[in-house]
């Protein structure tokens, strides 16, 4: 089971591992991620357009093709923690973290007892780890809790002030930082692509925490450019790219080009030309 966890071995070999974030829905969506060669794929039920239903198809689909799919869970609550994990995903994500309780909430959630209190009974995890040989569900009762990895996501002041708590909680494996919620919780929001002095230190100082406890570090990032920049900064879980960012800059890159052609050019002065003459309207040019 363990070594089909794309993720949980990059992360225990030393890293960088780098990611997709998914927030449309569609099995299709995911393998097209998938084949781009990314580590792992957040499929995001907190802020993306993501059902129960349309995440179990997304991680089947990730799965399948030799990608970790990990989900970002809406609340720290047990039974979003345990639908994903028993559609099986190689790890989650859980969002707003703030004291270490809420770090052992997580641990308690994705954990089998005695470790934790995660009920058995899934039909549909053990396919996802499959590597040379199919696994049964014992032999995934009794491997999941080294397995599976648990993320708690660093996104507010609150968070900040206990981060040496919480990175030092048992069974949590990464601290993921939410940049842009911790820079608006801070009162230094990220405007145009800029971070303020304080949000870098806090970044910072997070990083620093975890390494001392021994845990790795994600960062959600924009861009290649910056998820690059992260990766040589020592960073362990990164994210390089997200559907909606890409699928807009894409569009806006190929329209934009398009529209700056000389055909398209002709073709608007002769329509404004046009216009003039008549008195219509140019708008639908």
């Amino acid at each position: 089971m363990q070594s089909a966890n794309r993720l949980q071995n990059a992360l225990r070999k030393g890293g960088p591992t780098f990611g997709a974030w998914q927030m449309f829905p569609g099995s299709n969506l995911s393998r097209t991620l998938a084949r781009c060669g990314p580590d792992w794929i957040c499929v995001d039920t907190e802020h993306g357009n993501i059902s129960d239903d349309h995440m179990h198809e997304c991680v089947a689909a990730i799965a399948a093709c030799g990608v970790s799919p990990i989900v970002r869970v809406a609340a720290n609550e047990a039974w979003m923690v345990k639908r994903a994990l028993d559609a099986g995903a190689h790890g989650v994500i859980v969002p707003l973290i703030h004291t270490a309780d809420d770090a052992k909430k997580v641990v308690s959630s994705t954990k089998f007892p005695p470790l934790g209190t995660r009920g058995f009974g899934s039909p549909f995890a053990m396919e996802k780890f499959h590597s040379s040989t199919p696994i049964s569900q014992g032999e995934y009762l009794t491997q999941a809790n080294d397995a599976i990895v648990t993320v708690v996501q660093i996104e507010t002041k609150e968070a900040l002030a206990n981060i040496h708590e919480i990175a030092a909680v048992p069974g949590v494996d990464s601290l993921l930082i939410g940049p842009f919620d911790l820079g608006n919780n801070l009162g230094f929001p990220i405007l145009q692509g800029k971070m303020h002095e304080e949000l870098k230190r806090a970044i910072d100082t997070i990083h620093e925490a975890a390494k001392k406890a021994g845990k790795t570090t994600g960062i959600y990032c924009t861009s290649g450019e910056q998820a690059q920049e992260y990766a040589d900064r020592g960073f362990d879980m990164i994210s390089a790219v997200t559907d909606v960012a890409a699928l807009a800059g894409a569009c806006n890159a190929a329209l934009s080009k398009a529209k700056g052609s000389w055909g398209h050019a002709a073709y608007r002065g002769v329509k404004e030309g046009v216009s003039k003459m008549t008195g219509a309207s140019s708008a639908d040019a």
